[in-house]
């Protein structure tokens, strides 16, 4: 007994709070071979749950919850465990649960699946249980009041329930850029006519014509009202925001209660696309249920359609992740629903492709040496590869993959790239052999960058372009396809993601090395990750518009930083006078008021270059997204060991969504980590 105490006392140190829990609290079956030993509590519930699996599952874990607090309270002075089970039969229970799931909200981090620690699954399957309650459908067209008119020609019109919903989405957006575009405006009145009667498409023939202005009036006014409701009116909405959430936002998956992503079927509307995208304008219809493919498990109790509907399909695919399915009617693209960044499905993709490129870390510089070799290859299609993969190294390029034209917005990757993107100079900046790339990249955000490159780069790319006109390709012997069938070649998993990844990761690493010192203080430290973070953003190309609010921001930033030198001056100018005194009185009145005066200084100074740090870091990070890097390229295990060896808060750097995101990162890395 003595012995098992003070391994529960080691797991406890450890912070395996949970195994800890396990072990004392339930006696132990026979292993299954499937879960990892110290998981045994969670195959008991699932036996326990199987006549109530979902509408009872809460109840049953915040029982849990209390047995954890109970457990607390009494792990010092208590050493039996036959009487930690005894919170099970108290009637607290039952009374907590009334409380009807904000309050399990709340403790679910102590609920957290420690997935990290079990035994992985090599079949290939993604789950064994799945259950949940499908997704949430936008309510239905509220037809506009009689007094918010339509106008045509000057003259007002009634429309039709389904011509005046697809009017109400262009009125909507009648104040933003896109409804000044020519190809928004026509591809919206083409889909727009289609959903019209008769009789109106023989009255309204020209969109110039079309008066929306009541229309915008009063979604304005409606925007308006939303923003003055009383607190309780506010209050009421949140309540039953969260009451849906409850139902439709968690699965049960493998017998934990997993957080859904986006639960909610997105609302008819107009399709906007990213960039110059060429089907902007055109009508999002309405998904209904017979357009959704419902996907869980065959022992599991099945979402219900709405009443006097049916789902397209309900399958059973335990070898996917998603949840809910549908094809998207603008691009035949197919939509999911799938489960939240924090849930085990997510957790262990990251996980996975941040250890792909760390095996990439092992062999880069044979897979260099060899495209190196490539530039000198007698086959043209060789050196096309060599000179490709060299960029997407390099410059962590996307490999940019094939389009059907018309159909998709002109954004180009490094395969697709053609003469008219790139410029060569001999000598350029002072420097020798510049290569300049100018072209539009994903989600027509730009790429611009001059680079030099090597020599036989350079020789190589002179050769690419001879004889060939603006809008052929650069590499003409060279697509998506190919270039990935090589990088199979080279190592399993490689992909030019996996590049970018282990680019970006590295990168950071490295920066962190060369721009921290354990001698700054935390607001030092954090403006180090951010500059670390924004090179791998520069390198990445993750730039952003400037935030609207920016000037304003900085503005009131720069008031607070004025009034802090002041009050930095007068704080200083106190310290004199206060020496002065002390060097005339001698006695210990005056010595103290000097000490507090220095300590006013002190903390005014350290308030001062908060400020300015923050100014420093707001500015530099004007046109830089660093979350795009720090939540899809950047090993957040580099991240927790340089928090971890320096002292900086994790929530210093991680958000709580992104604490959640990482969980098995934070849990599972020392300081000593190395990518």
């Amino acid at each position: 007994k003595d012995r098992e105490h003070k391994e529960h006392k080691r797991d406890k140190e450890r912070g395996n709070w949970k195994n800890c829990h396990s072990s004392l609290s339930i006696k132990v079956e026979e292993d299954t071979g499937y879960h990892h030993p110290i998981k045994h509590e969670k195959a008991l519930k699932r036996e326990r749950d199987e006549d109530d699996r979902y509408e009872h599952k809460p109840k049953k874990v915040k029982v849990d919850n209390e047995k954890k607090v109970k457990k607390r309270k009494q792990e010092e002075d208590d050493g039996g465990f036959e009487e930690r089970e005894k919170p099970k039969k108290r009637t607290k229970e039952v009374k907590k649960d009334t409380t009807g799931g904000k309050k399990k909200a709340k403790n679910e981090p102590e609920e957290k699946w420690k997935w990290w620690e079990e035994e992985k699954c090599t079949d290939g399957s993604k789950w064994r249980f799945l259950e949940h309650k499908g997704p949430v459908f936008p309510p239905p067209y509220e037809p506009l009041p009689d007094r918010v008119r339509f106008h045509y020609d000057g003259k007002a019109m009634k429309l039709s329930p389904g011509a005046e919903e697809v009017a109400t989405f262009y009125a909507k957006m009648l104040d933003h850029e896109y409804t000044t575009k020519d190809i928004f405006r026509k591809n919206f009145f083409k889909d727009w006519r289609k959903e019209m009667t008769s009789e109106e498409k023989s009255k309204i023939t020209e969109l110039k014509k079309c008066d929306f202005t009541e229309m915008h009036e009063y979604f304005k006014a409606q925007s308006e009202a939303r923003k003055q409701m009383s607190k309780e009116e506010k209050q009421k909405i949140k309540e039953e925001n969260e009451r849906i959430l409850q139902e439709y936002g968690y699965c049960v998956m493998d017998n934990h209660r997993e957080r859904i992503g986006n639960f909610r079927i997105e609302p008819p509307g107009l399709f906007r696309g990213r960039g110059d995208h060429p089907k902007m304008g055109k009508l999002k219809r309405r998904i209904r249920p017979e357009d959704i493919i419902i996907n869980c498990s065959k022992d599991s109790v099945h979402p219900k359609a709405p009443p006097g509907t049916r789902w397209k399909e309900v399958r059973h695919d335990n070898k996917v992740t998603w949840l809910v399915s549908w094809t998207e009617k603008i691009q035949g693209s197919i939509k999911y629903i799938m489960l939240n960044p924090s849930s085990r499905i997510k957790g262990e993709k990251d996980w996975q492709k941040y250890e792909t490129a760390r095996r990439l870390k092992k062999i880069v510089e044979r897979i260099r040496a060899q495209y190196r070799e490539d530039w000198r290859s007698k086959e043209m299609r060789i050196r096309q590869r060599a000179v490709a993969l060299y960029f997407i190294d390099k410059l962590a390029l996307r490999a940019g993959n094939e389009k059907d034209e018309g159909e998709t917005a002109d954004t180009v990757g490094c395969c697709s790239l053609r003469v008219e993107h790139i410029r060569l100079h001999p000598q350029m900046d002072g420097q020798d052999y510049v290569v300049e790339l100018d072209f539009p990249g994903k989600d027509s955000i730009r790429y611009y960058n001059k680079v030099s490159v090597e020599k036989r780069v350079f020789k190589n790319l002179q050769l690419f372009l001879e004889n060939k006109q603006a809008k052929d390709d650069l590499f003409d012997r060279l697509n998506t396809s190919i270039l990935n069938k090589h990088l199979q070649e080279l190592m399993d998993g490689l992909t030019a993601k996996v590049f970018r990844t282990y680019n970006a990761s590295i990168t950071l690493q490295q920066q962190l090395k060369e721009l921290t010192s354990s001698d700054d203080n935390i607001p030092e430290k954090i403006l180090s990750y951010n500059r670390a973070n924004r090179a791998v953003a520069v390198l990445c190309n993750h730039q952003r518009a400037p935030p609207k609010t920016f000037e304003k921001s900085m503005h009131n930033l720069q008031t607070k930083i004025d009034e802090k030198k002041k009050q930095l001056s007068a704080a200083k100018k106190e310290l004199k006078a206060a020496k002065a005194d002390a060097k005339t009185l001698r006695d210990e009145k005056s010595k103290r008021v000097v000490e507090t005066k220095k300590k006013a200084v002190q903390r005014i100074s350290e308030q001062l270059m908060k400020l300015e740090v923050q100014a420093t870091d707001r500015e530099e990070n004007k046109q830089i997204a660093l979350g795009t890097s720090k939540l899809n390229y950047l090993d957040p295990r580099i991240s927790v060991a340089w928090c971890k060896k320096l002292g900086v808060p994790i929530e210093k750097i991680y958000n709580k969504t992104q604490r959640e995101k990482f969980a098995w990162a934070i849990d599972m890395t020392d300081e000593d980590f190395e990518f």
